[in-house]
């Protein structure tokens, strides 16, 4: 299995880290020891295989994390990637917290990369679900049954911002809180808003 390339302009971004800097330099050296080559996306270190994005490393404040960009496809026989949110459709993570834990999972983090780039290399997607698939909470349906004009405006906006109010309203587990949810944004919908528009831009 050939080396990684390094990338030697990431080297001031590594420099600077003040937390998770060993962690950071570790997975850093475990990474290119696989067939990837280092580039710099999204602010963050970023690891790529012809060009095809397979591994980025980032840190938040509990933990530093492995991003697998097509991780839904790989086997995980130790069960250890994570999924961030339900929303995630294909990305997963190895979170860590210390680098003695990176250092004693090192061999099954390059097996998870050298994974990943077979995938890659075979061209594999992850089966994404189309916006059709999210199925409207019945509060929702309910609500657009007696304001019709709602669901004229709910249909006219974006499928991003469509998706963003379906998750919001459907991820509460009493439809009370499913109909609160959805009286509070009314006026958002109704202004072609998404959930994290300002109603005062249309002044």
């Amino acid at each position: 299995m050939a080396s990684g390339v390094k990338s030697t302009k990431i080297d001031p971004y590594f420099n600077k880290l003040k937390q998770w800097k060993e962690e950071f330099e570790l997975l850093r050296s475990i990474v290119l020891d696989c067939e990837v080559t280092e580039d710099f996306k999204w602010m963050h270190p970023c690891y790529t295989h012809d060009n095809k994005n397979i591994v980025l490393i980032h840190g938040f404040k509990e933990y530093c994390a492995l991003l697998f960009h097509k991780g839904a496809l790989l086997k995980d026989p130790h069960g250890i990637l994570i999924q961030q949110t339900e929303n995630v459709q294909a990305a997963r993570q190895l979170r860590f917290t210390s680098a003695s834990q990176i250092e004693e999972l090192q061999l099954i983090i390059k097996s998870y990369i050298d994974e990943a780039i077979e995938i890659e290399k075979a061209g594999l997607k992850v089966a994404l679900k189309k916006h059709e698939d999210y199925a409207v909470p019945e509060e929702l349906h309910n609500k657009f049954e007696e304001i019709p004009e709602l669901k004229t405006a709910f249909e006219g906006l974006t499928p991003g911002r469509q998706r963003g109010y379906i998750y919001y309203i459907s991820s509460a587990k009493q439809a009370k809180t499913r109909e609160a949810r959805i009286e509070k944004y009314i006026p958002h919908i109704l202004a072609g808003k998404g959930m994290d528009d300002d109603l005062e831009d249309n002044a």
